[in-house]
């Protein structure tokens, strides 16, 4: 039987977050492909390695969960936002290492094809469905726990959500 583990002896794991902004002003989401959580949609995200920029690994994460490389960086919040794992999963998610995640996050605008994602892009894939949502829609999608964070998220990039040519 598992011990519970004391989320307040956990550190939070360095994390970069990209909101996607596609021509008509839409949100990328993916389905997350999880053991250890009921189905979850959410924007691409990751850890930062040690001593990598912040922009670097945005870049990076969002190139490896969707194999999305044809973007422009147009904001970067200026907070650092963090989120609790639940009790049950702490000890579980995050390889057991971590309390929850404090994020980084960037907004982005693809100006790529649909041709261009790739969700096999990592090995192995973080995601295994996508789908483009009006910025109002992601929150209805998000787990419980993340809603704070993605509400702060949405707030700090809302003003993007509109179309371009």
């Amino acid at each position: 039987m598992r011990r519970p583990v004391d989320p307040e002896t956990l550190p939070y794991r360095p994390c970069v977050g990209v909101m996607v902004f596609d021509r008509q002003g839409r949100v990328f989401v993916g389905r997350r492909i999880s053991g250890d959580l009921d189905e979850a949609w959410q924007m691409p995200q990751g850890g930062i390695d040690a001593g990598e920029d912040l922009r670097a690994a945005a870049l990076r994460e969002l190139e490896e969960e969707t194999g999305i490389s044809k973007v422009e960086i147009l904001a970067e919040a200026s907070d650092w936002f963090a989120y609790d794992l639940p009790r049950e999963a702490v000890g579980i998610a995050l390889k057991g290492k971590f309390r929850g995640q404090r994020q980084k996050w960037f907004a982005m605008r693809f100006s790529g094809a649909e041709s261009d994602i790739n969700l096999k892009a990592h090995r192995p894939p973080e995601f295994d469905a996508y789908r483009w949502v009006a910025i109002d829609e992601v929150m209805d999608l998000i787990v419980p726990f993340k809603r704070e964070v993605y509400g702060r998220v949405v707030a700090a990039f809302r003003h993007l959500a509109k179309p371009y040519e």
